[in-house]
């Protein structure tokens, strides 16, 4: 008999705020069995104040207080979970938490990722790159962990063309950069590829794509200059990134897009995946 699940990533931006502005309502409604966060931006204490005592939290901070953060809320506890991520002089604090579930006997590996925003020919794109060459190297050992891994969470690169809105002119920008995009030709495929987003790659499926299909979007972030939310002026760079075993049991894929500017908690929305594990 299956066991449903049901998983939800959002990049908070800062969660204090967006509890202020909203998200409790949002979380209460929407029956999440495990939470991942990014952009937390406080303490374990406020994360778990906010949240309540029926959700168990693990939480790494960013080394810098009141920077990135990245955190895991479940209906039920954690069996383990790891914060290391690249070599040891590389400082992932607040960026990378992972951590294994049991589900209807099985065990489901999630990960909770904040990828750095990057700027294009300084050294917080040095930052990025060192930070996608340890996750690229880290998703063959995950999916060698566990066949059922999904690694989700802001990763602040759109893949496709079909991602950014106006994605011509942001092609010399972070986010959009060739030598970026690369990562996730590597991850997934290149669009192209016979086998794009079916095993290319290392073999991991977004499952964003393969939901949607060829089309525009759908849009996961907005920049708060001009009238980017209104117009769906977006870029889609929120992912949640599956092994294949656990990508076939997706049921359903949903991007929660505010109604309107004035009822948006945070500048990106939630990615809500339900499973059938």
């Amino acid at each position: 008999m299956a066991t449903p699940l049901r998983i939800a990533s959002v990049n908070v931006n800062g969660i204090r705020a967006a509890y202020r502005n909203g998200m409790g309502a949002w979380l209460d409604a929407r029956g999440v069995d495990i939470l991942a966060l990014q952009e937390v931006r406080a303490e374990t204490e406020h994360v778990t104040d906010l949240l309540g005592d029926e959700w168990s939290v693990l939480h790494d901070a960013a080394t810098a207080k009141g920077r990135a953060g990245v955190a895991l809320a479940s209906r039920g506890a954690a069996t383990i979970h790891r914060v290391e991520l690249g070599a040891p002089d590389f400082d992932s604090a607040g960026r990378w938490l992972e951590a294994d579930f049991e589900v209807g006997g099985r065990v489901v590996t999630v990960v909770s990722a904040y990828v750095h925003s990057g700027e294009a020919g300084t050294p917080k794109q040095v930052e990025k790159y060192k930070f996608l060459d340890a996750m690229q190297a880290r998703l063959p050992e995950l999916a060698a962990h566990n066949e059922l891994s999904v690694v989700m969470g802001d990763l602040n690169v759109g893949h496709r063309t079909l991602d950014i809105k106006n994605w011509k002119g942001n092609v010399k920008r972070a986010g959009f950069l060739p030598e970026e995009r690369a990562y996730f030709d590597r991850i997934l495929g290149a669009e192209g590829d016979a086998d794009y987003n079916a095993g290319a790659g290392l073999g991991w499926v977004d499952l964003g794509r393969r939901a949607a299909g060829e089309i525009d979007g759908p849009y996961t972030w907005w920049s708060a200059r001009g009238q980017a939310f209104d117009n769906d002026t977006g870029w889609r760079i929120d992912y949640q990134l599956a092994t294949p075993a656990l990508a076939a049991s997706v049921t359903s894929y949903t991007v929660d897009r505010a109604a309107s500017y004035a009822e948006r908690w945070s500048d990106h929305a939630p990615v809500v995946v339900d499973y059938s594990i």
